[in-house]
């Protein structure tokens, strides 16, 4: 267990540093210059995140709660969303990323939620819990910010972003998640 907390603790620093201290992160940037900063940033945040995987699958899965089974089949109708999003969030902008505004974030809050509803651990409600908490914080923040997102682009690249997610999903569903989670998605 130590290792996901310490793993949560380095990803998530990275990512309020970045979200929170915006003039901290800037002042940085001017001392080191934007690519030293944006490797090192990299690097630490895949630090976290390696240790996040390692220590989620090593660590204690002690049943906090016991989620009914119908639950899972909730998590699978909305996992297909949030892989959407994802690549939302990366493609040309479209009419999804305009509407959803910040896609990265919904996708995050997306998956963690869904995560919650199938999985009572305690690794994993501390895992999707701290995903969901960022998620939320982060999107206040960045409404505080007052970026508003991107402007609507053509409805091709929504095509597009929607076929590559559900393409993501399928990945993910038949082996990317066994491989990652170490949880064959066997409903």
């Amino acid at each position: 267990m130590a290792l996901l907390i310490v793993g949560l603790v380095i990803f998530f620093a990275t990512h309020y540093f970045t979200a929170l201290a915006r003039n901290a992160r800037a002042g940085l940037i001017q001392r080191v210059g934007e690519g030293p900063y944006k490797g090192l940033y990299s690097l630490v945040t895949l630090i976290g995140f390696a240790l996040i995987v390692i220590g989620w699958r090593s660590a204690d899965a002690s049943a906090l709660y016991a989620p009914p089974a119908f639950l899972r089949h909730a998590t699978l109708g909305l996992m297909p969303f949030a892989t959407i999003l994802i690549i939302a969030a990366y493609a040309p902008a479209g009419r999804i990323a305009a509407t959803v505004k910040h896609p990265m974030l919904a996708a995050i809050k997306i998956w963690a939620f869904a995560h919650l509803l199938s999985n009572g651990e305690v690794r994993s409600v501390l895992l999707f819990g701290a995903f969901l908490v960022f998620a939320v914080i982060d999107r206040i923040a960045v409404k505080r910010r007052g970026e508003s997102g991107r402007p609507a682009g053509s409805i091709v690249n929504d095509v597009i972003v929607v076929a590559a997610g559900l393409l993501a999903y399928g990945a993910i569903y038949l082996w990317a998640h066994a491989w990652i989670a170490g949880v064959p998605l066997r409903y």
